[in-house]
């Protein structure tokens, strides 16, 4: 059994075939074009079916969607967007594609596909209870218990991003202060390490990370500081949830152990030891195909 998977992002949008067993048989990639609008979104996201349905009809069992967003993902309705892509909010995703093609669809929200996609397939894999942070433009997570992404009372659970790190802090595009992604997103690390090291230069995480690892003081300093704010956060999530693991995803999980080790250090002198004692951090490992193997996962247990 075959399924299409799509992954809408902000800036790019990865799609392709996924088997029952979870390996993904071909994998393409687009940019979103979010400016465009959520009418041009649709229509794109219609025209990625087509091209897969044409290039590997067998044995599809259905759709998986992934997007940006909070997701109500009983109706499949986008319930809240950003203005990264204008008019996604309200937009009844599942309705549409379904009432188009036939199959039955599943959308959810990009990070809770992304931890139900290292469930089933990644550095997750035998866990059924843990958290699930993508380190981005901004700070998404997911809340993993029992087996299943715990979505609050208004399927909006998991914004970490927005727990208040500084009180007072730099103001936030959710119209607070001192939220923990203002601090601890990779954006906010760019920021940082521009403002610290004094440049110009266009930086990102992989050439501040390559920098700090060369023994350039001044970016180790910079990641040092960055992965105090990343633990800091963890603090009060740790806390509360008491998980055995917490997966950190993202274009910096690509440091690997490097980035978890700096992390724990920090983490383990701002918790309590009974805490620490089974708190594994682990790097997500589906990378780029996490989205589309959770939305995948999504719909093969929550068939009508």
């Amino acid at each position: 059994m075959k399924y299409l998977a799509v992954d809408i992002g902000g800036t790019g949008i990865k799609y392709g075939i996924v088997e029952d067993n979870g390996n993904v048989l071909a994998l393409y990639n687009m940019d979103t074009e979010a400016s465009k609008g959520a009418n041009c979104l649709i229509e794109k996201v219609k025209d990625i079916i087509r091209f897969l349905l044409k290039e590997h009809g067998e044995d599809i069992d259905g759709i998986g969607i992934s997007t940006a967003g909070q997701v109500d993902r009983v109706a499949g309705e986008i319930i809240f967007a950003t203005d990264a892509i204008p008019g996604w909010t309200g937009v009844k995703l599942k309705e549409i594609i379904e009432k188009e093609f036939s199959y039955p669809c599943y959308v959810d929200n990009d990070v809770n596909c992304a931890a139900l996609g290292e469930m089933w397939a990644g550095a997750a894999k035998g866990e059924k209870n843990f958290l699930c942070l993508t380190l981005g433009t901004g700070i998404g997570g997911a809340i993993v218990l029992n087996g299943d992404v715990f979505t609050g009372s208004s399927y909006s659970a998991g914004e970490f991003g927005h727990m208040n790190l500084y009180p007072n802090g730099m103001e936030c595009n959710c119209g607070h202060r001192g939220c923990y992604e203002r601090y601890a997103s990779t954006s906010a690390l760019v920021k940082f390490a521009q403002e610290k090291a004094g440049t110009i230069e266009k930086l990102n995480g992989k050439i501040i990370f390559e920098r700090a690892n060369n023994g350039e003081k001044i970016y180790k300093d910079i990641v040092n500081q960055w992965t105090y704010n990343v633990a800091l956060g963890l603090k009060s999530l740790v806390h509360i949830f008491n998980p055995s693991l917490i997966i950190i995803g993202g274009g910096v999980s690509a440091q690997g152990n490097l980035i978890t080790d700096l992390i724990k250090e920090h983490l383990n002198n701002m918790i309590m030891p009974s805490f620490n004692k089974n708190l594994m951090l682990k790097v997500a490992s589906c990378g780029n195909k996490a989205g589309m193997l959770g939305a995948v996962y999504g719909l093969k247990n929550n068939k009508k």
